[in-house]
């Protein structure tokens, strides 16, 4: 009898080591999951990030080019601005002028 007590005895402990073996990977495993699974998430917030920033900047550009057009149509409805305008731009003349066109330089 006491030899069969021992290999129970031992039973319950390798038992109980494979219990305990296992539950530390599947512990493990669900840890690595965690951090992994914020590591991605991790990474997504700072790209949003980035991309909010740089939609930002684009967004100043873009009200500062809009205020330049409103101000450059308030300056055609000048009509004096409007054929001076036309004359430079697109070498439009009035009667009896004539156009030379002077190469800019770099």
């Amino acid at each position: 009898m006491i030899g069969s007590d021992r290999v129970t005895k031992r039973r319950r402990v390798k038992k109980k080591a494979r219990r305990i073996a296992t539950f530390g990977i599947l512990s493990l495993a669900i840890i690595i999951f965690v951090f992994v699974a914020l590591g991605s998430v991790m990474f997504q917030i700072v790209d949003k990030y980035k991309e909010k920033k740089n939609l930002e900047q684009k967004l100043v550009s873009l009200e500062e080019k809009e205020k330049e057009l409103e101000t450059e149509v308030k300056k055609l409805e000048d009509p004096e601005y409007l054929a001076r305008y036309a004359r430079e731009k697109y070498f439009y003349s009035k009667d009896g002028e004539l156009i030379l066109r002077i190469p800019e330089e770099k």
